[in-house]
């Protein structure tokens, strides 16, 4: 009888072709989100709504069950999950490691300049949202540049075995 598992082998080679087209600064994509959802503790989360249905919302608080600090960054909100929210990045008291973005892509350019002043470890832009200079700014400055792509699933890839 054949078995319906697949080769651990070429489930591995394939992992690493995926890795080898994804990577930044050659290091593998995988290894570098997963690093980096490991090791950081504060999300500045610029865009974040308080209106539940908004994916900024949804995706500030499961990350936020999830053990990370988030700070609001939206003029217009005065404090979103029991958080007292801040007008810019600048306005931000505390160091914060990743700064998730849910502003349009036109935005990122002047958002990744803050978040170097700032001593941020990570530019994060959420699913829809992407510039590759901006990206690669962050990536020059030292920073961890990630485009179009949305935190709370890649965080549930690696560390939720139910998924989402």
């Amino acid at each position: 009888m054949a078995s319906t598992h697949p080769n651990p082998m070429a489930v591995e080679q394939t992992a690493r072709r995926m890795d080898r087209r994804l990577g930044q600064r050659g290091v593998p994509l995988r290894d570098c989100i997963t690093k980096l959802l490991e090791t950081s503790k504060t999300l500045a989360v610029v865009g974040l709504s308080s209106k539940p249905a908004r994916p900024s919302c949804g995706v500030a608080a499961y990350m936020q069950r999830r053990g990370y600090r988030i700070i609001p960054v939206n003029p217009n909100e005065a404090s979103v999950l029991g958080e007292r929210s801040y007008a810019s990045l600048d306005a931000v008291p505390e160091p914060f490691d990743i700064v998730v973005i849910f502003r349009r892509s036109e935005h990122g350019p002047a958002l990744v300049e803050s978040a170097i002043s700032r001593g941020a470890r990570a530019v994060w832009m959420q699913e829809g949202v992407a510039h590759e200079k901006a990206a690669a700014r962050a990536r020059a400055a030292g920073l961890e540049g990630i485009e179009d792509r949305c935190i709370l699933k890649e965080y549930a890839k690696r560390f939720v075995s139910e998924g989402i």
